[in-house]
């Protein structure tokens, strides 16, 4: 496996430009874009504790990482925001900018787990309901399909393969096991999207990647408000890997989640390139690990510590490794809402062993534990104590950089008004993967530098992260 070294350290809604990007000449500059949080898009009648159940309830998705071989991918300086929301959806944030001739505003889910751009397109084979009308190709002078020629389109490990002279795709999101699991397919294609650059401009980037998606078996966005995926992986179709390829933007991306039981009065902004704010503090990092065929954003975890407790799986070198039948790994990806740990780690059950600390520090301190399953699926959960705040971290300990989670954002708490006698839990579970979800990701500046700089991260107040 290769790495990127690492260098000295120092989710989408777009609006239309006053200029049009062309081949680039210039330094790479910089990007942002509005984040716009799911509870934005709530009913209004829903109370905080109502709003964030949702959330995780319809967050608890089957997720195949590896499902998929690895693909491989000069306008003028540009500028461009997208705003990021949150949704009651099964991906944390949600971007909204405009593709086609035509202004047709897309709202696509924030993924750093997959590549692909996509939207539902007509004439539709099989589409989910959306309130935002379906995009049609054919209304767009702007369209175009992407040509069976094409490099993403050739060779053996492409995800984009040619059939009946249309370059094509067939994703799965779920274990390729379930013949229910969610998937997506259509034809690849180019179009302009058009971003904002501010609250009155807007940019147009003419012939950007994308799935026009006609076929959307098992999906189910229960609100109708999301119209598809904002992929941001490595892969050369994700966004950032496009407009790095052009020049538009240095290929580093980075965003600030607002804490989910927080009002999100206004969206958050998701970044690129030089946009990126200067961090103020201990900018920590640790390095992107590079599997072949693989597009996910993999790093080193040596340990885990809960509260004081380090669990010791360092002494396992290895433990946390992508195994040959492609479980494993440890990988950062915005579109897993809460975080899991890998149960099938060598050696020892990670999962079972960090539980089984967080059981220990609780039941030191005699809280009653909450017998039977919970809706939101934890498995590790406590009736609340009056006053009680000294809720226990955890830290992950990463190859360079450890990763600090507040005992707050390591918990999901159930409000005492809607259950009579409320309730915490653990905001964990278990997976064949250990993967840093959006929950333990909240207010914290996240970074993914795909220039040297790998995976960074420093605490940050991401309320203060918006548009003027």
């Amino acid at each position: 496996m290769a790495r990127f070294p690492v260098f000295t350290i120092a989710i989408l809604l777009f609006f239309i430009a006053s200029f049009q990007a062309s081949s680039a000449t210039s330094k790479p500059t910089g990007l942002s874009m509005k984040l716009i949080r799911r509870d934005l898009l709530f009913p209004r009648n829903l109370t905080t504790f109502q709003r964030i159940r949702r959330l995780v309830q319809l967050s608890v998705r089957a997720k195949n990482f590896d499902s998929f071989p690895s693909l491989n991918q000069s306008e003028d300086n540009v500028l461009v925001r997208l705003p990021i929301g949150r949704v009651p959806e099964s991906y944390a944030y949600v971007v909204e900018f405009k593709i086609g001739s035509q202004l047709h505003p897309v709202k696509p889910l924030m993924d750093t787990g997959s590549s692909l751009i996509w939207t539902q397109c007509e004439p539709c084979i099989q589409c989910y309901p959306q309130k935002v009308p379906i995009y049609d190709s054919r209304t767009s002078t702007s369209y175009s399909k992407l040509p069976c020629t094409h490099e993403l389109c050739q060779g053996e490990n492409n995800r984009l393969s040619c059939y009946n002279n249309e370059c094509v795709y067939n994703i799965q999101y779920g274990a390729t096991s379930r013949r229910n699991s969610p998937r997506t397919k259509g034809v690849a294609s180019f179009e302009a999207f058009q971003f904002p650059v501010d609250t009155v401009h807007t940019t147009v980037i003419n012939d950007m990647i994308f799935g026009c998606s006609n076929d959307n078996p098992n999906i189910d966005f229960a609100n109708g408000q999301i119209s598809g995926i904002l992929g941001l992986s490595r892969g050369p179709d994700g966004l950032a890997s496009q407009l790095a390829k052009r020049g538009i933007i240095e290929n580093r991306f980075s965003y600030c989640l607002v804490p989910f039981h927080d009002v999100l009065r206004q969206p958050t902004i998701l970044r690129f390139g030089d946009d990126i704010p200067l961090p103020v503090g201990n900018l920590q990092y640790t390095d992107f690990i590079l599997y072949p065929g693989r597009n996910h954003y993999y790093v080193e975890l040596l340990d885990v510590s809960v509260g004081f407790q380090k669990m010791g799986f360092e002494s396992i070198p290895g433990m946390f490794e992508l195994r040959q039948d492609g479980s494993g790994g440890s990988l950062i990806d915005s579109g897993t809402l809460v975080s899991t740990i890998d149960e099938n780690t060598i050696g020892r059950n990670a999962y079972k062993e960090v539980m089984a600390a967080f059981q220990a520090y609780y039941d030191k301190k005699n809280f009653r534990r909450k017998g039977g399953q919970v809706e939101e699926k934890f498995e590790l959960c406590y009736y609340n104590k009056a006053g009680f705040r000294d809720f226990v971290t955890m830290t992950l300990h990463f190859e360079g950089g450890d990763y600090f989670i507040d005992g707050k954002y390591m918990h999901y708490f159930a409000d005492e008004e809607e259950e009579g006698e409320g309730y915490f839990c653990v905001a964990l579970f278990k997976s064949s993967k250990t993967i840093l979800g959006a929950w333990q990701q909240q207010n914290v500046r996240i970074i993914y530098d795909m220039n040297g700089g790998g995976f960074q991260w420093i605490t940050e107040t991401c309320a203060n992260d918006h548009f003027p």
